[in-house]
């Protein structure tokens, strides 16, 4: 007898082990496509990285393409606007950061007449003036966001106004010296 009641627990627990893994697959199989559904689309993917072609943009002309519904700002500087820019002292930038190191791809390479940063203001989100050509570019000759006031410079830094940090760079490479990836 003492077999047999043996034989009956190793019964029930295999069929309690049986029962929960088909219950816990079927969670699974339930909760997969609900997490599936969650990930960017394909059309999401494909603005992940934009090329863009540079080779058109002369000094002192900028240029605005769309990356991850954002306007990315691209000014091919001339000499003076570089010039500007270094002569600046950091102690007295509210987000210090040198020309050079706002120039720099995500693979460290600088090239400084280029200048790409997203073009949207740190302080609510708007979209500051300056990249088109009659646009008020500020009191710093960059870029100057009507909504509450701020001023960037040639650079893209923060110079007066509300808000708090410089023009984001996004993450780009160069691809040549006329092409770039952003994203």
């Amino acid at each position: 007898m003492a077999t047999d009641a043996a034989d009956g627990g190793n019964r029930r627990d295999f069929l309690q082990i049986v029962g929960w893994t088909g219950f816990g697959l079927g969670v699974a199989a339930v909760a997969w496509p609900l997490f599936q559904q969650m990930n960017p689309s394909a059309d999401v993917l494909a603005l992940a990285s934009i090329d863009v072609d540079l080779a058109g943009v002369e000094p002192g002309m900028a240029i605005t393409v769309q990356w991850r519904g954002k306007p990315v700002f691209i000014r091919h500087r001339t000499e003076e606007e570089i010039a500007q820019a270094e002569a600046v002292d950091l102690a007295a930038l509210r987000d210090p950061a040198t020309d050079a190191e706002r120039a720099t791809s995500a693979d460290g390479t600088t090239r400084q007449p280029w200048l790409i940063q997203i073009g949207i203001c740190t302080h609510l989100g708007c979209v500051p003036l300056g990249n088109k050509q009659g646009e008020p570019k500020g009191d710093y000759g960059g870029w100057f966001c009507p909504c509450h006031g701020s001023h960037y410079d040639t650079a893209g830094r923060i110079r007066r106004g509300p808000a708090p940090r410089n023009l984001d760079i996004p993450p780009f490479v160069y691809n040549s010296d006329t092409e770039i990836t952003i994203g």
